[in-house]
């Protein structure tokens, strides 16, 4: 783990409150690249590059837009080590393709030399400012898919003006409890925080089965980024969280509708191409030592994610 203070580096554990309960801080890098420019970034094919890591569920949102957009060409992209040991995220060999360096928070001291918080991924890097755009998976997931338009030519919309509110409402519906629930349930220092956590994980995946019994997508007939914001978290729900994380109370394949609903995603053109269960794996099981202290990697389970998904 680890954070920066005042630009220098620290190694600290995961952040809880006088309950036990994890707390996730806000990103801090917010500024939105916009089509015309006025933001001072504008959507520029060539110009952005993004930092991510194959294990992480919220880099995971921003690959598959990239992917399912027909950004590749336009905007760059580099991962880190599955690996997340005392220096945090860092580059492998070759090191940083912009600017050289071998650990991720070293490209944030570039962006703010006295820069305070935790060091994540996805982050979207600026060439021509050499800066720090956002490292919030949401707002470089509705950039790539508004303001980069006119840079792919594409009219394909994962956050449609129609279905926005029903999109933002189903995304939001499925943070808290699920998306980084299974954060809160297993970076808990409490058995009353793990198991309030490991409830609501629960509740809401019961919750989405019920929905997904009468209905293809999360809103319906259309695939939007709801779907694609909920899929990271699937795909490792049995690999990684419902053992490492101890949200074991039933697993994804235990849910018909569910299970179903993310096979058919991953069969879906260019998704499981930026799949990574073993890195996944790896990450989570080497680079939580006050979760999993032994950190060796399970050989398990067995999941045919290409298996017809019959829906």
């Amino acid at each position: 783990m680890g954070k920066l203070i005042d630009g220098r580096w620290t190694s600290d554990d995961m952040e809880t409150d006088a309950k036990g309960q994890f707390v996730r801080r806000a990103s801090q890098f917010r500024s939105m690249v916009t089509a015309d420019g006025s933001s001072g970034f504008a959507a520029q094919a060539g110009r952005y590059h993004l930092y991510v890591s194959h294990a992480c569920g919220w880099s995971h949102r921003t690959v598959l837009l990239r992917q399912q957009l027909g950004l590749q060409e336009a905007v760059s992209i580099s991962f880190v080590e599955p690996h997340m040991g005392e220096h945090g995220w860092t580059f492998g060999e070759g090191g940083d393709p912009i600017g050289g360096k071998r650990k991720l928070h070293e490209v944030y001291t570039a962006a703010d030399p006295h820069y305070t918080g935790r060091v994540t991924v996805p982050v979207l890097w600026d060439r021509e400012t050499a800066t720090i755009v956002s490292n919030e998976s949401t707002d470089i997931c509705r950039a790539f898919d508004r303001e980069f338009a006119a840079v792919t030519g594409t009219r394909a919309r994962l956050f449609p003006d129609e279905l926005r509110a029903e999109i933002d409402a189903m995304i939001e519906a499925n943070y808290a409890p699920l998306n980084n629930g299974v954060y809160r349930a297993g970076f808990a220092k409490s058995q009353e925080a793990h198991e309030q956590a490991a409830r609501a994980v629960f509740a809401r995946l019961d919750e989405l089965e019920r929905l997904l019994a009468s209905q293809r997508y999360l809103l319906g007939d259309r695939l939007t980024a709801a779907d694609w914001f909920l899929f990271p978290t699937l795909f490792r729900f049995d690999a990684a969280y419902h053992t490492h994380f101890k949200c074991n109370l039933r697993r994804l394949i235990d849910y018909p509708n569910l299970w179903g609903y993310t096979r058919e995603l991953y069969q879906v053109p260019g998704v499981k191409e930026v799949c990574n269960l073993q890195e996944i794996k790896l990450h989570y099981y080497t680079s939580h030592p006050s979760v999993h202290p032994r950190a060796y990697v399970p050989i398990g389970p067995e999941l045919d994610f290409d298996e017809p998904h019959g829906r």
